[in-house]
């Protein structure tokens, strides 16, 4: 039977918006690739916070491996917690200066220039796995596509083995004919390794690429609903 490494039971967390951010229940399985619509960046940003333990809800359960983030300790108990997500976002910054092998060879070590030999060989290794084509890994980064990118921060997000990837808005600025190609390899990289993968977008349609299930969120309950495959929303209405 497989585990639930991830589960969110009743929670609610203000943030300033309009709404607090409600999730009733969610469940997710060791190794499931789910996507979660509805779910714009300030929204995103705070679900990863309650899901790492680095923020608590103010009502509710946020259980990850087993264990409720309420009962992390310290900052030294949250950062071996940490260690078991990879994150893939925006947030995360990419030097454009330096090149994509070395802006994944961050995630390894700071020593990047020169690149050891035995780095340089975990890089190609994660720019195989993510779909990262080998005649960009020594360009420098300024003005390559944001499907480019995106495959960088996967790299570094699984570079340190995770057991879960937190993937927020993985569709943004990337172009219509590389959608389908990124939404592959990112599940690849995350099978090859048996990863959970959470993908956090704003709507079901720019969701679906990336996971076989998408769950909708109603922002005023809180629940999540298995969202409708897209012949059946044409045919139906989307049901919101």
């Amino acid at each position: 039977m497989p585990t639930d490494i991830l589960a969110l039971d009743a929670v609610i967390k203000a943030y300033g918006g309009l709404r607090p951010l409600r999730v009733r229940q969610l469940r997710v399985a060791a190794g499931e690739h789910i996507a979660l619509a509805g779910f714009d960046q300030t929204t995103a940003e705070l679900f990863v916070n309650l899901v790492t333990g680095a923020t608590l809800p103010d009502e509710g359960t946020v259980t990850i491996f087993g264990r409720a983030t309420s009962a992390i300790t310290d900052s030294t108990d949250w950062l071996a917690t940490v260690e078991h997500f990879g994150i893939v976002s925006e947030r995360a910054v990419l030097l454009d200066q330096l090149t994509a092998a070395q802006n994944i060879a961050m995630s390894l070590t700071l020593d990047v220039d020169p690149m050891a030999g035995e780095v340089r060989g975990q890089v190609a290794s994660l720019a195989d796995a993510v779909g990262l084509p080998a005649d960009v890994l020594d360009r420098p980064i300024h003005g390559t596509t944001v499907a480019i990118r995106h495959r960088i921060r996967i790299a570094r997000a699984i570079a340190g083995d995770p057991k879960m990837l937190l993937v927020e808005h993985p569709l943004a600025g990337v172009d219509a004919g590389e959608v389908s190609a990124l939404g592959r390899d990112l599940a690849r990289a995350a099978q090859s390794r048996g990863v959970a993968v959470v993908v956090l977008a704003g709507s079901v349609e720019a969701a679906r690429p990336f996971a076989p299930r998408v769950l909708a969120l109603n922002a005023a309950t809180g629940d999540l609903t298995e969202a409708k495959s897209g012949l059946l929303t044409r045919l139906f209405g989307s049901g919101r």
